[in-house]
């Protein structure tokens, strides 16, 4: 097992990885600070990991709270059934909530241990490889909204991050690809060793070898851990973790949520935003090219879909947490391994990109 610190001054927690973590039964009796205990999980992910995550807490009657599966359900509506069963409960501010699945329920438990009785604590046990890398560090909240994606949350940070990387040996072969393509964000955005790294090894991740798997996940969140401790509230350099994100969120909102899964739709994003950083001249073809080619090994589409036109693009972009004073700010490569976020890509060039970057019809 390897630990690794988010320094964030008193509300700083550790990030446990490694493997048969679910049965270290102190890692999670350690952050439980109450007598209560509520563990939200999913319909796929219970069936397979509830039972070991309660029997650490089995003597405090833990309360189980299992929701529907996929990012559809990540509404107001389905957020509202973990607070009926909290109040039904009758659980107080020192209940301790374990979120126990991928980033859906990770975002959703937060967001209900955010505001159930103000704040009450919670322990994110990520269960999916884009959970692990990404979704399930740095404190981030929330639930979609038809008109957008994630604009309903709030930051707030969990009291630890368990990564068994085991739960991988369940997780099916489009949910790892989809997790790959945050992994290879770090890789782009400011870790260019991570990327050749990526470039070479990515067949054994493909391959679910554990070792690779292991180092990708720590390196992952070593990448992450580092750019929240310098920007919790996303002021400045944590807004350059969203690359490929506003151009990936109107995918998922316009194809419908869960048509596209996260991962799938951040891959395109990414590539898009590649084509844009070239049409500014910040990257070449063949840098470009590199970037699509491991986006397309790793199984993940390097296009938009073809039923989604610029002129729509742009509308459900419009609508984004990253717009400001009506400016939309994109994250842009300025090179491999080094992001910039901007306000001012020409918008000759945007359209350029949305109207070439779709799947062939």
């Amino acid at each position: 097992m390897k630990t690794l610190p988010l320094e964030l001054g008193d509300r700083s927690y550790p990030i446990y990885i490694g493997a048969g973590l679910l049965d270290r039964s102190e890692l999670l009796t350690r952050h439980v600070t109450g007598s209560r205990v509520a563990i939200v999980s999913n319909e796929t992910v219970a069936p397979l990991y509830l039972a070991r995550v309660r029997a650490p807490v089995a003597s405090l009657k833990p309360v189980e709270i299992v929701l529907p599966d996929g990012e559809q359900y990540k509404t107001l509506e389905h957020l509202n059934r973990i607070f009926d069963a909290l109040l039904t409960a009758r659980c107080d501010r020192r209940t301790t909530i374990i979120a126990l699945g991928g980033g859906v329920i990770g975002d959703m438990a937060g967001f209900a241990a955010a505001t159930y009785q103000r704040g009450v604590p919670f322990i994110q046990v990520p269960t999916t490889l884009l959970s692990q890398v990404d979704s399930s560090v740095g404190g981030k909240t929330g639930v979609n909204h038809p008109l957008g994606k994630n604009m309903i949350g709030a930051f707030y940070q969990p009291r630890a991050v368990i990564i068994d990387t085991d739960t991988l040996n369940t997780l099916p072969d489009r949910e790892l690809s989809s997790g790959l393509a945050e992994v290879i964000k770090y890789g782009l955005i400011r870790d260019p060793e991570f990327f050749d790294w990526l470039e070479t090894n990515l067949d054994k991740l493909l391959a679910r070898d554990a070792e690779a798997l292991a180092f990708a996940i720590h390196r992952s969140c070593r990448n992450k851990a580092e750019v929240v401790a310098a920007d919790e509230r996303e002021s400045g350099v944590r807004a350059t973790l969203n690359l490929g994100h506003t151009f990936g969120h109107a995918i998922e909102t316009g194809v419908g949520y869960g048509n596209w899964l996260h991962g799938e739709a951040i891959a395109a994003g990414m590539a898009m935003a590649a084509d844009l950083s070239r049409r500014l001249q910040w990257l070449s073809v063949a840098e470009v090219t590199r970037i699509e080619n491991l986006i397309h090994r790793a199984r993940l589409p390097v296009r938009a879909p073809a039923s989604l036109s610029a002129a729509r693009f742009l509308e459900l972009m419009a609508v984004d947490k990253k717009v400001l004073d009506g400016r939309l700010r994109l994250v842009l490569l300025k090179r491999l391994g080094e992001a910039v976020i901007t306000d001012d890509a020409p918008r000759a060039e945007l359209e350029a990109t949305l109207a070439s970057m779709r799947e062939a019809t």
